[in-house]
C-alpha cells in the first residue's frame, strides 16, 4: 500500500472512531425543553418535593435514587423486585419502553421514542426548572 492510500485508511479509521464516539455518547439534554416533554407526564407524576403522589410516584430527586423508593407510593411487585438505580442510562431505557425494562410494571406508558426528548426529560428530572 502506498503512502497516499495509507493516509486515507488512517483518516477513514479516525473519522469512523469519532463518529462512533458521537453516537455512543448520550445527549446531555436541556431541562427547559424537558419540562415541555414532561407535560405528558404531569397527570401521573409531580416533581416538586413534598407534593405527594398522584397516579404515579413523585419524581423529585429520582435521578440517582433506587427504584421503588419514593415514599407514599404503592409500587407493583415487579418494580419492587427490580434492582434498578435511576441513573441516566436506566432512565433512558425506561423512558424508551418501561415494560421492556421491568416486565409486569403497572406503569401504562408506551414510552418516548425520540432520544433527544428522553435526554431533555432526564435533564429536567435532574434539575426541574420553573
Amino acid at each position: 500500500m502506498n503512502k497516499f492510500a495509507g493516509a486515507f485508511v488512517v483518516i477513514g479509521l479516525a473519522a469512523s472512531a469519532l463518529a462512533g464516539a458521537a453516537v455512543a455518547a448520550p445527549p446531555k439534554g436541556d431541562p427547559a425543553l424537558g419540562k415541555k416533554v414532561f407535560m405528558r407526564c404531569v397527570a401521573c407524576h409531580a416533581v416538586t418535593p413534598g407534593a405527594g403522589v398522584k397516579m404515579g410516584p413523585n419524581l423529585a430527586g429520582v435521578v440517582g435514587r433506587k427504584a421503588a423508593a419514593a415514599p407514599g407510593f404503592k409500587y407493583s411487585a415487579a418494580m419492587q423486585k427490580a434492582a434498578l438505580k435511576w441513573d441516566d442510562a436506566t432512565l433512558d431505557k425506561w423512558l424508551t419502553k418501561p415494560s421492556a425494562v421491568v416486565p409486569g410494571t403497572s406503569m401504562a406508558f408506551v414510552g418516548i421514542p425520540v432520544p433527544a426528548d428522553r435526554a431533555n426529560v432526564i435533564a429536567y428530572l435532574r434539575k426541574p426548572v420553573p
